[in-house]
């Protein structure tokens, strides 16, 4: 075997392209900042039970595992940063109000994920806590437009649904835990047949509601058909309210909106509204998020909590390719008004190289297409030829 390969589905990322996603990153964190999300850098490792707290199964089967040496306990190396900065708004920060928190780093996961089919996405997101309203939710979202829009993504679809209206019709027909993972496994699949199969047993207003979600997808009117044939419980009904008010919110952001009723993603996970973003160019989605309520129980605070994270280097997959801006050459020789004049160009943002003696410098792998020549007495930028 050769010892410089890499596992499947790890690559290394090469300086042109390292130099965007690194712009992207900051770009993002500066809009998160002006927006008052404070920036956070959770470890790279923690406990298995913090890293997957109330976070569902699949992040379970996702997280590499390895033994502390320290302490003998089961450790994880984190595939989602969600959990780990709701521990950090529960824990440490300790706020009776509302608190924004904004992160980027790389996650593992043991199987390829996401638009760039890698084991190590690189997640940026921001996190809302202790709000339980609607406005919140409306925030987080408007931020992910704008941070799509920041990085220059245009055509942007935003899909909503809501776990609440599974949820209710749940409770409603006293739905066992085998029947609703069933049941929402179909969902996920628009299996029609096999949802009206798995509920013919059920109560028959709450078997037709089941039917009809695997069909309420599309445009606005969808909420209005919901309203028409979903049970008006107060739950089925706030949940629609609370779309019809988020989608009325994001018009002037220049997006469009769609609604999937059967779109159940994170449903062990979430606790309200849920959406994805999409875009012209990618084949799937670029951002994920919603609302998360029940997170910090495990912690010790049951903290409102709403948010969204993406894969930069997924989000980078349909960018045209990346090149390096261009350098200036300068001459190896030790001179002050040389090094004061590369200290200028410097300071003003361009890229100069200082040729080493007795050393291969060669532009083309330098990525210079100018040079800092003396003339008349003084240091100049010339073309290279």
């Amino acid at each position: 075997m050769r010892n410089w390969l890499l596992p499947e589905y790890l690559e290394d990322v090469l300086p042109a392209e390292a130099a965007r996603i690194e712009a992207l990153r900051r770009t993002l964190l500066d809009l998160f900042k002006v927006h008052g999300y404070q920036y956070v850098i959770p470890p790279m490792m923690e406990y298995m039970e913090s890293l997957i707290t109330g976070a569902g199964h699949d992040l379970d089967l996702a997280t590499f595992k390895v033994v502390d040496q320290l302490s003998g306990r089961l450790m994880g190396v984190r595939a989602d940063m969600t959990p780990q900065a709701a521990r950090i708004d529960a824990h440490l920060l300790n706020h009776q109000g509302v608190t924004r928190l904004c992160y980027a780093g790389s996650v593992l996961r043991t199987k390829p994920d996401g638009l760039a089919q890698t084991r190590e996405p690189l997640q940026v997101g921001a996190e809302l806590y202790g709000h339980a309203g609607v406005e919140s939710d409306i925030e987080i979202q408007r931020l992910l437009i704008k941070a799509l829009h920041a990085i220059h993504i245009d055509g942007i679809h935003i899909d909503f649904s809501h776990v609440g209206i599974f949820e209710s019709l749940v409770q409603a027909g006293n739905i066992d835990a085998n029947l609703e993972q069933a049941l929402y496994q179909a969902l996920q699949s628009k299996d029609q047949s096999a949802v009206a199969e798995l509920a013919k047993g059920l109560d028959g207003k709450i078997k037709e509601s089941l039917i009809h979600l695997t069909t309420l997808n599309g445009d606005r009117r969808v909420l209005e058909q919901a309203a028409r044939v979903l049970p008006n419980t107060p739950a089925i009904q706030t949940a629609l309210q609370s779309l019809a008010q988020i989608s009325q919110a994001l018009v002037p952001l220049n997006v469009s909106v769609g609604f999937d009723l059967s779109e159940l993603r994170g449903y062990h996970y979430h606790s309200g509204v849920v959406f994805a973003a999409y875009a012209q160019g990618y084949k799937g989605p670029l951002a994920l998020g919603g609302r998360y309520d029940e997170v910090g129980v495990a912690f010790g605070r049951a903290r409102p909590a709403t948010g969204f994270s993406l894969d930069l280097r997924g989000v980078a997959t349909a960018l045209s390719p990346a090149t390096l801006p261009k350098a200036i050459l300068a001459p190896s020789e030790m001179n002050v008004d040389l090094a004061a004049k590369i200290d200028t160009l410097r300071d003003s943002g361009e890229i100069v190289i200082q040729a080493l003696p007795d050393a291969v410098n060669n532009v083309i792998e330098l990525n210079c297409d100018r040079e800092l020549v003396l003339c008349a007495g003084e240091w100049v930028i010339e073309f290279i030829n």
